[in-house]
């Protein structure tokens, strides 16, 4: 997740950086392309890190799993299987939400940071549906 949010903020591997980046956003019907470019870049870069870092594990969670429902929606209609469908963006958002309910491994950041050693199922319930809500907002203002 932090390489495809590299691509959209720096334009590393291969990616368009936030203008190309903005400019598919446009066309996919949401408005202030650039904006939304960096809200799911740094949504991705930072999110992807974290997880793989297991820091702050049910809020990275949240912030990928929110991402991926507004990328299903835009690739929505062009089938399940990859490149053209659905299934990576899927896999994808049901990993976050998994760890994001099922809290980080053993060797995670969050074993070592007071408060968070122990995690709560409730807070990756709560995590998910910010995601969610989050995702429901941003799509209600895609044209």
């Amino acid at each position: 997740m932090a390489a495809h949010g590299a691509q959209k903020l720096f334009g590393w591997f291969g990616g368009g950086g936030l203008e190309g980046t903005g400019q598919f956003f446009e066309m996919s019907g949401y408005p202030a392309g650039e904006t939304m470019a960096l809200i799911a870049g740094l949504s991705e870069t930072l999110g992807g890190l974290a997880l793989a870092l297991g820091l702050l594990t049910p809020l990275a969670g949240a912030a990928v799993f929110g991402t991926m429902i507004n990328a299903l929606a835009v690739k929505w209609g062009g089938g399940f299987f990859a490149p053209a469908g659905v299934e990576y963006e899927l896999l994808l958002a049901a990993g976050a939400a998994g760890l994001a309910l099922t809290g980080p491994g053993r060797l995670a950041v969050d074993r070592f940071l007071p408060g968070l050693r122990a995690h709560r199922l409730g807070y990756g319930v709560a995590a998910v549906a910010l995601g969610a809500v989050s995702a429901g907002l941003v799509l209600l203002i895609r044209n």
